[in-house]
């Protein structure tokens, strides 16, 4: 955790924008978006990989792979897809709430619970300091994710079209 460089910041320390940024950016899953691209593409890879071991299955009890093999590998395709758009889901969620955090001109905070809630407005120096963060590390972030959803409707559309043509 960073502590506070302003000295009367009422916010708590896992609740400043700064902090959920760096909770965000350090965890397993988030900070695959923030490896290089080859380490990235690799890691939704495994994901879509891994989410195998349920659409292969599902698309084997659909599609004989014995019978209808581009079928089933279509359709197994398109299944383990899904768990790559949950994941892409959770992370373009996450930071996309810490960059709302971050750009905000005002912090909400709870003191001790849900029932205490407040709002505390940002200095012009936190604010520049959040916003240059927001700019230069969140939004390629935000854009990566977004050509990968884009990469994916793409892949989408592509096996739709071959599913079309057996």
């Amino acid at each position: 955790m960073i502590r506070s460089s302003v000295s009367n910041c009422p916010v708590p320390i896992d609740q400043q924008p700064l902090n959920e940024y760096e909770e965000l950016k350090a965890s397993w899953l988030f900070r695959d978006c923030t490896l290089n691209l080859q380490e990235y593409i690799t890691k939704m890879a495994w994901i879509w990989g891994l989410s195998w071991l349920v659409a292969g299955p599902v698309a084997a009890a659909s599609f004989s792979p014995n019978k209808y093999f581009a079928h089933f590998l279509l359709c197994g395709a398109a299944g383990a897809s899904v768990g790559v758009l949950l994941s892409l889901t959770r992370l373009y969620l996450g930071w996309l709430y810490v960059r709302d955090r971050l750009y905000s001109t005002t912090v909400f905070y709870e003191e001790s619970g849900w029932y205490d809630g407040q709002t505390w407005i940002k200095p012009q120096e936190v604010l520049t300091r959040d916003r240059l963060i927001v700019t230069y590390d969140i939004k390629p972030i935000l854009q990566r994710l977004q050509f990968t959803f884009a990469g994916l409707a793409g892949l989408l559309v592509i096996g739709t079209i071959v599913w079309h043509l057996f």
